[in-house]
């Protein structure tokens, strides 16, 4: 069955307009420099959570949770992801995912089944070998393309730094989103022990709003 590294029971930002609880699915295949979650990346942990506690937990939070987000690691470097959506669909409960879409095949299939997805575009495509540590063949732009034909609700995000790249290949990137079809974007803070968060600084807004139907920026 799918493997959980850790719960959050409560959050109202992680799936937007809904009370839910949060799974942290262990492993991911990148190794991005400033990652929150380190000890998500092992695709396999000493300890972790029992998808029967987590079914128990859910059947105990009816009419007081929403939703399921899932989260992690990448969640959809687990064959067993769909599965458990549809469990959770199957209890009651609406089911979002974040994800980096190194997996577009698998969140293809996942489309129908979620009422939201965070989609993390890392930047343009020449650089995401850089961020995430391996080649991306470009699998994360397949993803968004997939997530923007679904019409599904959905929150493109990029977390950046001025030391990951200039300020201006951001606002490249922003052009290059706009052109796919991207209407909901955030730039989130970067920040790490090696990023310092006192050379962190907003882009300039004025050349980004207007361009989205939201945009916004997220501070850490």
């Amino acid at each position: 069955m799918i493997r959980v590294g850790g719960m959050t029971p409560l959050t109202t930002i992680d799936f937007p307009g809904r009370l839910a609880a949060v799974l942290f699915l262990q492993g991911c295949p990148w190794r991005c420099s400033y990652c929150h979650n380190p000890e998500l990346l092992p695709a396999r942990a000493e300890h972790g959570l029992a998808w029967t506690d987590i079914e128990a937990f859910l059947a105990r939070r009816h009419g007081l949770l929403d939703g399921v987000a899932f989260s992690g690691g990448e969640p959809t470097m687990q064959p067993s992801l769909q599965d458990a959506v549809a469990r959770v669909r199957s209890l009651g409960y609406q089911a979002a995912l974040h994800t980096g879409g190194m997996y577009p095949a698998r969140l293809f299939g996942l489309l129908p089944l979620l009422d939201w997805v965070g989609l993390d575009i890392k930047g343009r495509r020449p650089r995401y070998a850089d961020i995430v540590g391996v080649r991306d063949h470009g699998r994360s732009w397949q993803s968004l393309r997939h997530v923007l034909d679904s019409g599904i609700a959905y929150e493109c995000r990029t977390t950046w730094h001025p030391d990951l790249y200039p300020e201006e290949e951001l606002h490249e990137l922003a052009d290059e989103l706009v052109d796919a079809g991207v209407r909901h974007w955030v730039v989130q803070e970067c920040r790490t022990v090696s990023l310092s968060r006192a050379r962190w600084h907003p882009p300039d807004v004025t050349r980004l709003q207007g361009r989205f139907a939201s945009f916004s920026i997220r501070r850490a």
